[in-house]
This record gives structure tokens, sequence and C-alpha cells, in this order.
């Protein structure tokens, strides 16, 4: 099929597109690493750092890559290679491979979720959550989950941007919200709850001066990861709007709803864990699993609140691999004219085969999650901010304008937060983060390859 005979999509709605922002946003980002990454680094000291970057970091360049997505209306490789020339269009194709690889394991802890939503029914986590996490987690079971929820995905991105990812979303993400706020009113009626928002809330300067150097990647890695930046998804749906919408009213929506449903998330679980005295700062993928499932097994109600959380916990999963595996459907629709149906069943089947080694064991979540979330996602932003704030700022101001107006000063303090702020708190965490990568590579690693 020729490039030109494809009718690129757009969104039907301006509420379409925010809330599939929003739905790419929220999801295991918010629910499951949200909260394992604020207990398994201090609680409110990470909650404190995290909030900064996102009021720095998360706006301007959640702007900056709207700008350059919807300037295009390409692909992040194509949108990219029109904003800098030939030579950028392998910083694209660097945000293609972080979605696919993030999708690949995303998919298996997802399907660890869909597991534990079926498990709710019978309470087959309450009696022993540990060993029925490490029974799911890996092995056939994972295997079986993992192809169960890509095969959901692929179903819903072939539909296409209307049909499937827009329709699916205004139900998705609405009931979404409603579960989580449900839930976090419960929550508050436990005991130990006002302990759980102490810790949660309250920071502790020594926790921060003491473990700085793991808490500053982890909450910039966790800020791009749960605004879904840094990996093509903003540039992929920006391209799909109209050119009269107000691209900052639009990430001002977006990050307020994406940043009050990740701070709710932390009211959902801790009050759950701390009511059932069980410490929120386990390390490793699995602890927010086994925790939570062994909180719902001490609490009243549990059974019927753990099948509403699992419930809220695969819907926000959904709604973010949709969006994860459309960055990469549209590049083989926008460059290769592959028809959305053969370019979807190739992508989805590519993302499971990558996703299979997670289920050998958890250290390959790690290995997986560290790479593109704390490295490969915050050294493709590095790239891109560079491009739109020091080597032209100026197409991005244009773009940046239309549906605004005139932006003034505003546009050129902007720039200047891209610049130096941002470009700052990205080289330091980048850094931070390649020793700690080492550290894990040298440490549990090796330990899991020397048996």
């Amino acid at each position: 099929m020729a490039l030109d005979d494809i009718a690129r999509e757009s969104w039907a709605t301006r509420v379409g597109f925010i809330l599939a922002a929003v739905g790419s946003a929220v999801g295991l980002g918010n629910i499951w690493r949200f909260p394992f990454q604020v207990g398994q680094e201090g609680g409110a000291a990470f909650l404190l750092i995290y909030l900064f970057f996102i009021l720095l970091v998360g706006l301007p360049a959640m702007l900056v890559e709207f700008s350059i997505g919807r300037r295009a209306h390409l692909n992040p490789v194509g949108a990219l290679r029109e904003y800098g020339g030939d030579a950028w269009k392998y910083v694209g194709a660097l945000f293609m491979c972080i979605a696919f690889l993030i999708m690949s394991y995303y998919s298996v802890v997802a399907g660890w979720v869909v597991r534990y939503f079926f498990g709710s029914f019978t309470g087959a986590y309450l009696e022993d959550p540990e060993g029925y996490f490490l029974e799911i987690a890996v092995g056939i079971d994972a295997l079986l989950f993992h192809a169960i929820f890509m095969v959901a995905v692929i179903v819903i991105v072939a539909l296409g941007v209307q049909r499937g990812i827009e329709l699916a979303v205004k139900g998705m993400v609405p009931a979404l919200i409603v579960l989580l706020v449900g839930l976090a009113v419960y929550a508050a009626t436990l005991p130990g709850a006002g302990a759980a928002y102490a810790y949660y809330l309250s920071p502790d300067v020594g926790v921060l001066a003491e473990d700085w150097r793991s808490i500053v990647p982890a909450a910039a890695g966790q800020a791009f990861f749960t605004l879904s930046l840094g990996m093509g998804i903003m540039i992929t749906y920006a391209s799909y709007i109209a050119e009269d919408q107000n691209l900052a009213e639009d990430g001002v929506m977006i990050i307020g709803f994406d940043t009050g449903l990740a701070i709710l998330a932390g009211f959902v679980a801790f009050p759950i864990l701390f009511a059932a005295g069980i410490g929120p700062a386990d390390p490793g993928a699995g602890a927010i699993f086994i925790a939570l499932a062994g909180g719902f097994g001490e609490i009243a109600f549990g059974q019927l609140l753990g099948l509403a959380f699992f419930f809220a916990f695969s819907l926000g999963a959904l709604t973010s691999a949709i969006s994860l595996t459309e960055v990469v459907v549209s590049y083989a629709i926008d460059e290769h004219g592959l028809e959305r149906t053969r370019a979807t069943l190739a992508i989805g089947g590519g993302m499971f085969l990558l996703g299979a080694p997670v289920t050998i064991d958890l250290v390959m979540v790690d290995l997986y999650d560290i790479l593109a979330a704390e490295i490969l996602l915050v050294t493709g932003s590095v790239l891109m901010m560079i491009l739109v704030s020091w080597i032209d700022p100026g197409k991005a101001l244009d773009e940046l304008s239309k549906g605004i107006g005139d932006l003034g000063t505003l546009g050129d303090a902007w720039i200047w937060l891209v610049r130096v702020p941002v470009l700052l708190v990205l080289l330091v965490s980048l850094g931070l983060a390649v020793v700690g990568y080492v550290e894990f590579l040298t440490g549990p690693f090796a330990e899991f390859l020397g048996g």
C-alpha cells in the first residue's frame, strides 16, 4: 500500500485525546510502579522529589513532545526527522525501541494483575500471599497471562484510533478514577490510616540526605515513566490532534489528572499495608503484589476490596499498554505503509516474544525496567530537549502558539526552563542511574547468572 493512500487518523474529540493521554499516564506506572518506588525509596522523601520533578520537568517536557508531534502529524521517527533533519530520526528510533522494550515486560506485569483479578473471586492469594505470587509470577502461568493480555491490547489497537483506542479509554479511564476514589475513601476508615498518611506525606530529611543518590534517579525516572514521556507516546498522540487545540491547557489537565491519581494510589495502598501491619519498604517489583494481597487478607471485606482494586489495576494496565503499542504501530503505518491490523499483529507478537524471558525469573523485570525507565527513557529525553531548546526553539514556539496566541515572555521562559533546569536534572539523574544499573548488573543480576 502506498503511503499517500493511507488517510491518517485523528481523535474524534478533545476529550478522547485527553482521556487517552491520561490513560497512558495512569496505569502500571501509577498503581504498580509508584507505590513500590515510594516504599522502596523512603516514603515521603521520594514523594517530595517526585513532585518536584513533575512540576519542574514534567510540563515543559510534555509541551516539547506535544509540539514535535502535532507539528509533523507523524510518528516519533518521522516527527523528529521533520523537526531536526534526517539525523534526528535515530532519536525517534530510540523512542520506538524504548516503547517496544517497556511494553514487552509491562505485559508480563499486567498479566500478573489480570491473574490477581481472577484470583480475587476465590480469594486464592489471601492464605499465602508470597507463595501465590511466586507461583504465578514466573513459569507457564506467567507466560499464559502475558499472552492473554497482549491479545487484548492487539485487538483494541488494531481497531484504530477512534473505534479502538478512543472508544476504549472513554469507558475505562472514568471507571478507573471512580474505583480509585472509592477505594481511597474506604482505606481512610482503616485502623492505622493515620500512620500511613504520616509515612506517605511527612518527608524525613535524614532519609533524603542519606539516600539521595538512589532517590533522585528513581524519582526522575518515575516522573517521566508515569507521564509517558521519553518513549514517544505523547509525540504519537499529539500527532492526531487539531492545529487549533491549546497544548498548554491539555498538558496541565493531563499532568494534573495523572499526578492526582498517582497520589490517590498511595492513599489506597499504604493504609491497607499499615492496617495489616505490613512494612511498605520491601524491595522488588513483586513487593506491592505480595504486600497488598497480605493486607487484603487481614482487613474486613478484604476479598471484595481486592476484587475492586485489581479490576481498577487491570483497566489502568490496559490503557497504558494501548499507548505503548500505538507508538510502534503508528511508525509501521506512517513509514512503511503497513495496514493497521497486520502491523499490530506483527508488533504485538514481537513484544510478546521479547517479554517471554521476563517470565523466567523476577530479576529480569529489574533488568528491563531500570534500563528502560531510568536510562534509555532519560537519554532520549535529553537529546530531544537539546534539539528543541538549544538547536531550533523557533519551530516549537510557533507550534505551541497555535491555539494559544502570542506567547510573549512565557514562550522564552518555557525554552529557558527546558535549556537549563530540565536538562540539568535529566543529566544528573542519568549519571546516577547508570551507576545504579552497573551495581545491579554486578550484584543481583550477576548472582542470578551464577545460579
